[in-house]
């Protein structure tokens, strides 16, 4: 049983990926938490971010230099949600007013979206390109780099 400090993670897996867990786990002689704790000690030294922090997206704001031609700078859009699932565009179905937005998170765990189609539009939303699913309480948004 855990310290109080301690946590449980618990996540499921496909059987193929278990038993390249367990494989691992048996060339290593290293139980199972061994190594998904190396896993995740190993997270903190890349750079690239992984699923679940917050999305950062570039934006552009123009400034003006004194001979007045425009300098573009690129700062990043930060979001306060901090779950945020990346996703592959699975399906977007298009109304008058809304539009219905499914992504898949892992394989075969799928997330549905009502958004608008204006916000779709923008987005440029469609099957097959990345996307993030930003969830606060119960709403989610659809968000993309």
């Amino acid at each position: 049983m855990p310290r109080k400090e301690q946590g449980w993670v618990t996540f499921q897996t496909s059987e193929e990926e278990r038993k390249i867990l367990e494989e691992f786990c048996n060339q290593s002689q290293r139980t199972k938490t061994e190594i998904l704790r190396e896993l995740v000690r190993g997270l903190s030294q890349h750079s690239s971010p992984a699923v679940a922090t917050p999305v950062q997206k570039s934006i552009t704001k123009d400034t003006y230099n004194p001979e007045g031609e425009t300098i573009s700078q690129k700062k990043p859009l930060k979001v306060s949600s901090r779950n945020v699932l990346k996703g592959v565009v699975k399906r977007v179905i298009t109304g008058a007013v809304n539009t219905e937005v499914t992504l898949e998170i892992v394989h075969k765990v799928e997330l549905t979206s009502m958004i608008t189609r204006v916000s779709a539009e923008e987005l440029d939303l469609m099957e097959g390109t990345e996307a993030y699913a930003v969830i606060k309480s119960n709403d989610i948004v659809i968000a993309r780099e």
